[in-house]
């Protein structure tokens, strides 16, 4: 399907989208908590191509999550 939202992207904005509301580092941190407990190592994987690729569309949230699980 063209121009499709990558499901990893989506995901993890929805996760941003619904932490946001914490402070400063205590969002990212739980963002990261989500991923890590929750995403299959090839969704990461996935995730972290993205960040690597220019993080095109992705919540800088989600980008200071992909740091703190890295």
């Amino acid at each position: 399907m063209a121009g499709a939202v990558p499901p990893e992207r989506r995901m993890a904005n929805d996760i941003a989208a619904n932490l946001g509301h914490l402070p400063g580092g205590q969002a990212a941190e739980a963002v990261a908590g989500h991923i890590g407990r929750f995403w299959d190592p090839r969704m990461r994987t996935r995730l972290y191509e993205y960040v690597d690729a220019g993080a095109d569309g992705l919540d800088p949230l989600v980008v200071a999550a992909v740091k703190l699980l890295r």
